[in-house]
């Protein structure tokens, strides 16, 4: 079994690239205003952490069947890593062509460790790459939600307890009714809440697969 360590060197993963990529339908430069239309990078920056730690998860993957050497899958943590560093310190520079997030991480990355980089899309479907993406997103902003709910419905259970005298008018049809506890006001609520979560948890289920 061949290493791709004993390939021809592939063309390092540019924005130029990309577009070459799909240059061979159409003879002409793709008009800049459909670049803008076509990109997403103005959203899907947010998801540059998963990005990441998706792409260092497909470098170990490729080195346990062959297809890097330990060498080039360690090369490749290393860079990953250093272009996280720049998102983390606010240091990442966006240029013109990354169109999304993949392009912009896989750009940045050829230029701190080079041909190799290019390697990194071998096997590797753009669509596997934008699902992978969303649902290692959605399973951290869930993880979020459940948090800033169960803090919620912790104080609204502990303000309730702790102000169960509190009286308040009660409401029907936009009139006032019969005189009820704050205290049951708040925990009708909460128990809303948990619904909220108990949903994300079933959420959470489907999306990390």
């Amino acid at each position: 079994r061949r290493s791709m360590s004993d390939t021809p060197d592939v063309s390092s993963v540019s924005s130029v690239g990309f577009r070459l990529s799909r240059s061979g339908r159409f003879s002409g430069e793709t008009d800049p205003l459909m670049e803008q239309f076509n990109a997403s990078i103005g959203y899907d920056k947010r998801m540059w952490r998963q990005d990441i730690n998706g792409s260092i998860a497909y470098a170990s993957a490729l080195g346990r069947t062959g297809l890097l050497t330990a060498e080039e899958v360690a090369k490749l943590h290393e860079g990953l890593k250093a272009v996280a560093k720049e998102w983390e310190e606010g240091k990442f520079e966006l240029k013109a062509g990354d169109e999304d997030i993949h392009t912009a991480n896989e750009r940045r990355l050829t230029e701190i460790v080079g041909a190799v980089g290019g390697k990194l899309h071998t096997g590797r479907s753009r669509n596997d790459q934008v699902v992978t993406d969303v649902r290692l997103w959605m399973r951290d902003e869930i993880k979020e939600l459940q948090g800033h709910l169960r803090g919620l419905i912790r104080t609204a259970v502990e303000r309730a307890e702790a102000e169960q005298d509190y009286i308040m008018p009660g409401y029907t049809h936009l009139q006032r009714a019969q005189p009820i506890r704050w205290s049951h006001w708040l925990l009708c609520y909460a128990w809303q809440w948990k619904r909220d979560v108990e949903r994300l948890e079933e959420m959470e289920k489907r999306v990390n697969l």
